[in-house]
């Protein structure tokens, strides 16, 4: 691809669209990427009724699924990863490993702390993959393990964090449609946290 070529696709593909083609690696960090970029789209610049908005008889609010986020990102990269504990802020915070602690303790945080705790979640998250890819790649071998103590891959841990990312955001959708309206599958063009 000649350097016009590269400055056509950015102008054309925004820069959370995931290759075209490109390795298994880039593939799946950019499946990753897009969904983050889009469930921080759909849960972002919300005020604190905002982030608390429910739908009917569910309590799932965009702000406990950013912290639900934020912890998942944290304790996939770091407890499954390596067998650390989960450490800060979550030890700070109170976290007790309950699958609900997440849901329920944000309704007591602001806005700004919700979003810095995700942000800097993904942040810390994207350092220690891309520290562990270039350790090993996605077959190496990670904490984690099955009762049978056959460990985990490198690989399977990001796919269960897409996984986490494409049911939660789709929970996105729908809560923000009903805080104002907003719909849509991808960010506008130029959008930024």
């Amino acid at each position: 691809m000649t350097d016009t070529d590269q400055t056509t696709a950015q102008a054309i593909d925004p820069p959370w669209e995931p290759p075209l083609a490109g390795t298994e690696t880039e593939h799946l960090l950019g499946a990753l990427n897009r969904l983050r970029t889009t469930f921080r789209w759909k849960a972002g610049h919300l005020d604190e009724a905002g982030l608390k908005t429910r739908i009917g008889a569910s309590s799932l609010t965009l702000g406990g699924l950013l912290k639900h986020l934020a912890g998942c990102e944290d304790y996939i990269f770091t407890t499954k990863l390596r067998g650390e504990p989960i450490g800060d802020p979550w030890e700070a915070m109170g976290w007790d490993g309950s699958n609900d602690w997440e849901f329920t303790s944000a309704a007591d945080d602001s806005p700004e702390e919700l979003y810095a705790l995700w942000d800097g979640a993904v942040e810390r998250s994207q350092a220690r993959l891309d520290a562990a890819l270039a350790d090993g790649g996605l077959d190496q071998l990670v904490h984690a393990s099955s009762p049978d103590g056959r460990h985990a891959s490198l690989r399977r841990l990001v796919c269960d964090l897409i996984e986490e990312y494409g049911r939660h955001t789709g929970h996105a959708d729908l809560l923000r449609e009903a805080v104002d309206g907003a719909v849509g599958e991808d960010p506008p063009a130029g959008w930024h946290v």
